[in-house]
């Protein structure tokens, strides 16, 4: 026996395609509109039709009434069947189209009537206001059925009243001519929902296309997943419209460029000002990993355009990995440095086992003191003139590797600062910054020398690093303090064209600034300044009336 499919149930509901819900939905609502405004226009037409009929039949009686030979013939005759009234009623109810054109004494007595039976019986209704004078206009039931009723008082010459006339118009034709009325109104309605349906038919496929098809389910689990991933992701990413504004920005975009939600809506240069980064986000700058400096830190930024003409960029920290690559660089060259020593190192004690194996004990002493003077001196005149221990010990370094590299780093004789920097590695990293790449550019040159000048100016400390490389053309003096900018070619684990854009974003942020000019021997001169860098120095002991004992090693020194 062959197994039997299952019998599938069938399921109610909305579908589950945005495309066919939206289609249905728009149905839905022009249906809706196309119905709703059909009864709100039958609504008010029922009564001005009846209004009109009102009208109608008061005019009649308004015609009638005016007709003196009527009044005359009431006053002269009797209520007969063929009476004159009778004769002029008949008349004017056949050439209006009225129902009926009913004429009655002050005593409600008919005078005419569409059938002569009822002339002279009492009239159906009271006639009380016409009688008194008063015009009335009412949708009312009589002995011809119901009808839309015009009552006047009937005047003689003198104005008295004397009777009252009363014109009906059949209430069916009112209604005939509603019911005429509606096949035209559902055809203008359906006409409506159809350009309606094609409408949302329309918009439901642009829909589609924009949506991919998607639920709306789907949709809220992406928006979802979406929020998710761009708060929760270590990378930040800034959205842009068409128009060049931030229109999204996560948190970690928020705390790389230093920026809140404030920035929504403005444009990359008015939320981080003039600079490479406003112009890595707002496409002026092109390319895959571009370098840029904002702040304090090293960031790696991507574009890529969206359809709708706007664009998503992604940012990532590099500051830790960019500092540890120049670390790196400085341990390589102390290493290099330490290894071109020990070389160094070795011949020297071999020298110095020749000269003992020879006995020459004179001029072995006078050898041992020149090398060790040599160093010592170079030593003593950086601690001298440099208090500062993590300055002092960074130019005695980059003394011996300049030294291992062929090259002279020197202090000038206007070199002093004492020990009292607000922010010493910060100094110590534009010091090195500015070192490195004198000792890069008069690398290979004869006579090679590198000057350092560090002096206090009050608060303001003054940094001068002159070199007897090629300088710096007049035309690139700006471009070399450009994130990313470098005239050479970048090692293997980061990237060149960052440390000038920290040296003046870190004097930019002690109020100071950076430059580089030509120097009075030929090569480069870069001057840095920082204001308020230094703290203010102690009172001496005699002002306070502290004790001579108290003073630090600094005095004592």
């Amino acid at each position: 026996m062959t197994p039997t499919a299952p019998a599938r149930r069938l399921r109610f509901g909305l579908p589950r395609r945005m495309f066919s819900q939206v289609l249905l939905m728009q149905v839905a609502i022009a249906a809706g509109v196309a119905v709703l405004a059909t009864g709100l226009f039958l609504a008010p037409l029922g009564e001005q039709l009846d209004d009109q009929a009102m009208r109608r039949a008061l005019a009649i009686a308004q015609t009638t009434a005016q007709q003196p030979q009527i009044a005359e013939d009431l006053r002269a005759t009797e209520p007969t069947p063929g009476g004159p009234v009778q004769q002029e009623a008949e008349r004017i109810r056949r050439a209006t189209g009225a129902e009926y054109v009913v004429v009655l004494d002050r005593r409600g007595v008919r005078w005419s009537h569409t059938d002569p039976e009822r002339i002279g019986g009492l009239v159906s209704t009271d006639p009380g206001e016409a009688l008194a004078g008063r015009e009335i206009m009412e949708i009312d039931e009589g002995t011809l059925g119901r009808s839309a009723r015009g009552k006047v008082p009937l005047r003689d010459a003198d104005g008295e009243v004397i009777g009252a006339v009363s014109v009906g118009i059949a209430y069916d034709s009112v209604r005939a001519r509603l019911i005429h009325a509606i096949p035209g109104l559902l055809a203008y309605a359906g006409g409506a929902l159809a350009v309606g349906a094609l409408a949302a038919w329309l918009i439901s496929r642009r829909v589609h296309r924009q949506t991919r098809d998607l639920a709306f389910s789907d949709i809220a689990a992406l928006l979802a997943e979406r929020e998710a991933m761009l708060h929760g992701i270590r990378e930040g990413v800034v959205a842009l419209d068409r128009d060049g504004h931030v229109r999204l920005l996560n948190d970690e975009a928020q705390r790389l460029l230093g920026i809140g939600e404030e920035a929504v809506g403005s444009s990359p240069d008015e939320a981080l000002g003039a600079g490479r980064t406003a112009d890595v986000l707002a496409g002026r700058v092109t390319g895959t990993d571009l370098l840029t400096v904002c702040g304090q830190r090293v960031l790696v930024a991507n574009r890529m355009p969206t359809d709708d003409g706007g664009a998503v960029a992604t940012l990532r920290d590099r500051t830790e990995l960019d500092q540890l690559g120049r670390e790196l660089d400085s341990t390589r060259g102390l290493i290099d440095a330490l290894r071109a020593q020990d070389h160094e190192h070795a011949n020297r004690m071999h020298t110095l086992l020749g000269l003992l194996e020879l006995e020459m004990y004179e001029e072995a002493v006078e050898f041992v003191g020149e090398v060790v003077g040599d160093h010592r001196a170079t030593s003593e005149q950086v601690t001298e003139r440099i208090r500062d221990p993590l300055l002092a010990a960074l130019l005695v370094g980059k003394a011996t590797v300049a030294a291992e590299r062929g090259a002279a780093l020197r202090l000038s004789d206007q070199s002093r600062l004492p020990d009292r920097l607000v922010d010493p590695r910060g100094l110590v990293t534009v010091v090195g910054n500015l070192v490195d790449n004198a000792l890069d550019a008069v690398a290979g040159t004869p006579d090679a020398r590198v000057e350092v000048e560090l002096r206090a100016e009050g608060r303001t400390a003054v940094l001068a690093v002159r070199d007897t490389g090629p300088g710096v053309p007049p035309e690139q003096r700006e471009l070399i303090f450009t994130e990313g900018w470098s005239t050479k070619e970048p090692p293997g684990h980061r990237e060149r064209g960052i440390g000038l854009p920290l040296v003046r974003r870190l004097a930019h942020r002690h109020g100071g600034d950076a430059r580089v000019g030509e120097a009075s021997g030929g090569g480069a001169e870069f001057t840095v300044v920082l204001p308020e860098a230094l703290t203010e120095p102690e009172p001496p002991a005699a002002l306070t009336g502290a004790p001579a004992q108290s003073a630090g090693p600094e005095e004592a020194r």
